[in-house]
């Protein structure tokens, strides 16, 4: 995780008994990736394609779920994607790859095996005790993932029992794959008196949760409560290294889904954690504020939280950062330091460790609408809720957005509010609000009719919409910036995305061959560090339907991309053969190249992107995870020129972001921004 380095959880499904040193980390093994030996490769293949024809065949049959489908599939990906990329690993030892042989075979074996179970209506592994990997289908790309969940014996989905729930991220692994994922899980014994669930989350390998990585979290508990009765109020985050890095991101922009968080070492910020000194360009650095975990320390308020360091580790600094700047605020986070350990957990500190979020979770969090009694700061509309509280809109993204509420000694439900515009509360929360002092009814307000009250800002007035305001809220006719239609380009895929090509012929055949290029390095990049494929399609393919259920990748230019000149000139840009004009200049299309996400004019639940996948690249994911950020905000201009290599060159003439009404709006000095977010 740390600059120059590969730090993991050695132990990524290891289950060993809670008295004993759970989580042993340390520096990975250096590896050199490799092919496997040719006559294994063919070997592997011919297995390979004869399970994929196999789970062919069970997709056809409608009385298999397909979930199970899944369980069968993960196999099959996992030996593809390992021999495509030539992921077998040779230690520097020389003693070849033939361990990764093993894991291929093995998972081979357990793939067929399964499908012959499945088509024969007894699938073994369902109710498997111990630890057995899963799959499903991501709404993101298609692609199947894998999990693990492990079992205590007599669990049965029938019953009425809810069980709690352990959701583990793993540590950053050099090696990791979905081989090495299948390996350290499958068939593993349960440690002896474990009443818990356990979910281990692949999270699509090292980028610390973030992007897809954290749609996979979320997408796998998903699939884990369709199929077990879990108790959602007893759900247990943790995680160690890179795994506690997640754990701080999920813990605090989620923090009404826990009943406690536990980071072990892990990163909180970018600037400090990398050592840099020099401020990034604003719109990079105001997006910093989307994962940087520093500025949301007021959510601990609302989930109990353990963080633990080795008192040598330097990773350490991410606990007493957090547990510092918490105290500043009010805030109580548990710190437990191992003494002098390195980067690992020590074994007492483990013990009490898990000690504290068992209690949490006995205890579990408060039934719905859950506490009255809340704190919350979000710094940007994509993560918005806690508890019955949902920001609808902020007014400014990239600053913070501070709600804390109290229920007064007759009831009524006092907030306080900072840089929101919109409110959703819970009717039934309250008989009565109070907001900024504005007092309103809340359990009759819109006709009663509706789940959720909606409150909006003018002035210094709150007030309150009726049913049919609040279904043209929802509809979001004034297109404001809303959860998962807020940007940057990055979040575009973190939902279903379809990319677009054209077929026509191009205004200009540099410009098509820039975007030609810039489709095939997004397809190569995640497809390696995101283990799926893009879905691709003609502009003459893109239907109403694809447009309805997609946000719409475009690669071309008006010219060669027929759905790109459909939507062109409904965005805040313009592009002729001569010229793309954007916020008052002009570039020239030959050796410029315009990207950007906007609300899509065919479908504005959806996004629109131009010319764009990931805006990091394949050294940020070789280098660490906490690079993972946007580099091109909402818009951009970046001037590109062919290399010796046959790739671009690429550099940022221009960027933006826009403002909370999908504007452009001048830049913000962003260094002051972070400095109070009690909103008092």
């Amino acid at each position: 995780m740390a600059r120059g380095n590969r730090w993991c959880d050695r132990t990524l499904g290891r289950r060993l008994p809670l008295s004993w040193l759970v989580v042993l980390v340390g520096l990975a093994p250096v590896a050199s990736a490799q092919a496997p030996p040719a006559e294994v490769a063919v070997r592997l293949e011919t297995g390979r394609k004869a399970l994929v024809a196999r789970v062919e065949k069970l997709k056809r049959d409608e009385s298999i779920n397909r979930r199970l489908v899944a369980d069968v599939e993960v196999f099959a990906k996992a030996i593809e994607w390992a021999v495509r990329h030539q992921e077998f690993y040779a230690p520097r030892s020389g003693k070849g790859a033939s361990a990764w042989v093993g894991y291929a075979e093995k998972a081979l074996r357990i793939g067929t095996r399964r499908a012959e179970e499945l088509a024969a209506g007894k699938p073994s592994w369902v109710l498997q005790p111990g630890s057995t990997i899963r799959g499903y289908y991501s709404k993101v790309d298609g692609s199947v993932q894998p999990y693990a969940v492990s079992l205590p014996t007599g669990i049965n989905p029938r019953s009425g029992t809810r069980h709690r729930l352990h959701l583990k991220l793993h540590g950053r692994g050099g090696t990791l794959n979905e081989l090495r994922f299948i390996a350290q899980h499958e068939g593993k014994a349960l440690p002896e008196g474990q009443a818990f669930l356990q979910l281990d989350v692949f999270g699509r390998t090292n980028n610390a949760y973030r992007y897809a990585g954290e749609t996979d979290v979320f997408e796998a508990l998903a699939d884990v409560e369709r199929r077990f009765r879990i108790d959602n109020r007893r759900i247990t985050l943790w995680g160690f290294s890179m795994g506690g890095a997640g754990a701080w991101h999920l813990g605090l922009h989620h923090p009404s889904r826990w009943s406690s968080v536990g980071p072990g070492a892990g990163f909180v910020d970018f600037y400090k954690y990398q050592e840099q000194t020099q401020q990034r360009p604003d719109h990079q650095h105001r997006t910093l504020s989307i994962y940087d975990v520093v500025p949301y320390a007021l959510n601990a308020y609302n989930v109990p939280v353990c963080t633990y360091g080795g008192e040598i580790d330097k990773q350490l600094l991410a606990s007493t950062t957090m547990v510092a700047r918490a105290k500043r605020l009010g805030v109580p986070i548990k710190l437990l330091v191992g003494p002098g350990t390195g980067h690992r957990f020590h074994p007492d500190s483990f013990k009490e460790f898990m000690a504290f979020h068992q209690g949490h979770a006995l205890k579990g969090r408060r039934p719905y609408p859950g506490r009255t009694d809340v704190r919350f700061v979000t710094w940007t509309v994509k993560y918005n809720v806690c508890e019955w509280l949902t920001v609808e809109e902020m007014g400014e993204l990239y600053r913070p957005a501070i709600v804390q509420a109290a229920r007064a000694t007759d009831g009524t439900l006092k907030l306080r509010t900072r840089n929101v515009v919109a409110l959703q509360v819970s009717r039934d929360v309250a008989d009565r609000i109070e907001i900024d002092g504005v007092g309103h009814r809340l359990a009759t307000a819109a006709d009663g009719l509706l789940p959720g009250v909606y409150y909006q800002k003018t002035g210094k007035d709150w007030n309150v919409l009726d049913y049919d305001s609040s279904r043209n809220f929802q509809k979001n006719v004034e297109l404001n910036k809303r959860r998962n239609l807020q940007g940057p380009i990055d979040d575009a895929f973190m939902q279903p995305f379809v990319c677009v090509r054209g077929t026509g012929t191009p205004w200009t055949k540099s410009q098509a061959d820039w975007a030609r290029w810039t489709l095939d390095r997004f397809g190569r990049e995640f497809d390696k560090w995101l283990r799926g494929r893009i879905r691709v399609v003609d502009d003459t393919a893109v239907s109403d339907k694809v447009i309805a259920a997609n946000n719409l990748v475009l690669f071309g230019d008006p010219g060669s991309n027929s759905v790109m000149a459909r939507v062109i000139r409904r965005l805040p840009v313009e592009w002729t053969r001569e010229k793309i004009r954007v916020a008052g200049k002009s570039y020239d299309p030959a050796t410029h190249g315009l990207s950007m996400i906007y609300p899509n004019p065919l479908n504005p639940n959806r996004y629109v992107v131009i010319n764009s996948g990931h805006t990091f690249h394949e050294p940020d994911f070789k280098n660490s995870n906490s690079w993972l950020f946007p580099r091109l905000g909402d818009i951009a201009v970046q001037a590109f020129s062919r290399n010796k290599a046959g790739g671009y060159d690429e550099s940022i003439k221009w960027a933006g972001l826009f403002d909370s009404a999908w504007q452009l709006a001048g830049p913000k000095v962003g260094k002051s921004e972070t400095k109070d977010e009690t909103g008092e």
